[in-house]
């Protein structure tokens, strides 16, 4: 990570032009401090007339210092691999109700984003899944995931069988509306809707978690980062099941194919405002800090 920033993209919720406004001011904001600016290039299409350089995310890695999201988690989901496979850092500015990614207030925005330049931030790593599909011998699908790689049934009115192997080892085989495969990052998504366990998102662990599974003894476990999950598509229903990466890809499946999962090499650096608290953030919400 390059500091101090010189360079930061900005890059907001995509198909939104409320987004205009704020992206805008941080904009002027930021080169009134000297730093030179880089806007998303989908992003910039929704700014009109503008002086700021656009630019694909694909092309960002080695050129900009920091990336700032403008939106909520949907839109740090939809952009954190692409950047996270070049290092480059981000922080969270979130338009609602903060989230569990961003973190960060369009109010208060100027003003923190303003303390972290001048470097009162404190850093975060978070480790990513990589998946691939293998139907027979060939790779034909392959993606990353921030939070979870999830298997489900999309039109299919059974549930599906599926076997699952860790590093090579048979675990069980069973029959479930589909399988999550999270990160601690994604412990606090759909896993937790899941009846999963909320993970530290500092741990470097993996866990599965059985959605609406056919027996109750089938319940979630965690293993080690360094584990290989393999997921293999058995029973008779193929059409409608389906697997996503994240919010931002999916692919359908056949009776066979093997879905790969294990950490990716890379980790995604988040930045927030000095003073942050993980657990603070999960009482804010969960509403844990709530007495009935």
């Amino acid at each position: 990570m390059k500091f101090p920033f010189r360079t930061i993209a900005l890059i907001g919720k995509r198909q939104s032009d409320a987004i205009a406004e704020p992206l805008l001011r941080l904009a002027a904001f930021l080169s009134e401090q000297r730093i030179a600016v880089v806007v998303d290039q989908e992003t910039a299409a929704l700014l009109g007339a503008h002086p700021y350089q656009a630019m694909a995310l694909e092309e960002m890695g080695g050129v900009v210092d920091l990336g700032i999201v403008l939106g909520g988690d949907g839109t740090m989901l939809n952009i954190a691999c692409t950047l996270a496979k070049s290092g480059v850092p981000l922080v969270g500015v979130n338009q609602g109700r903060l989230g569990f990614l961003t973190d960060i207030s369009v109010e208060t925005m100027q003003q923190t984003i303003a303390d972290m330049l001048a470097g009162q931030f404190v850093t975060e790593q978070r480790m990513m899944l990589s998946a691939r599909i293998v139907r027979g011998e060939t790779e034909i699908c392959s993606g990353l995931a921030l939070n979870e790689v999830v298997m489900h049934r999309d039109s299919v009115s059974s549930m599906i069988e599926f076997e699952v192997r860790i590093n090579g080892e048979y675990l069980y085989t069973q029959r479930a509306d589909g399988l999550i495969v999270a990160t601690p990052t994604g412990s606090t998504a759909y896993a937790l809707s899941s009846g999963g366990p909320i993970l530290h998102p500092g741990l470097e662990l993996i866990e599965l978690v059985p959605v609406s599974p056919h027996t109750l003894s089938n319940r979630p476990i965690v293993v080690d980062s360094a584990s290989v999950i393999d997921i293999k598509m058995l029973g008779r229903h193929a059409s409608g099941v389906r697997v996503r990466f994240d919010s931002h890809a999916h692919f359908d499946l056949e009776i066979g194919d093997r879905l790969e999962v294990m950490r990716y090499a890379a980790r995604l650096y988040l930045l927030h405002p000095q003073g942050h608290s993980y657990y603070h953030m999960l009482r804010e919400k969960l509403l844990w800090n709530k007495t009935l």
